[in-house]
């Protein structure tokens, strides 16, 4: 039986201790999901909050 292949390729995503506010990372004007989307991994990958 094959492995189940990991989500992400093993790699894990950590927001803990983090302070930012929804508004810091979104703005504060209504936005598509898709464009929320874009925006966490913009945030995500800016803070190098990926690791193995």
């Amino acid at each position: 039986m094959a492995a189940k292949k990991k989500a992400f390729g093993g790699m894990t995503v950590d927001f803990k201790g983090r302070s930012e506010t929804l508004e810091q990372v979104f703005g504060n004007k209504p936005i598509a999901p898709s464009e929320m989307t874009k925006k966490i991994w913009a945030f995500v990958k800016g803070k190098k909050l990926m690791k193995k």
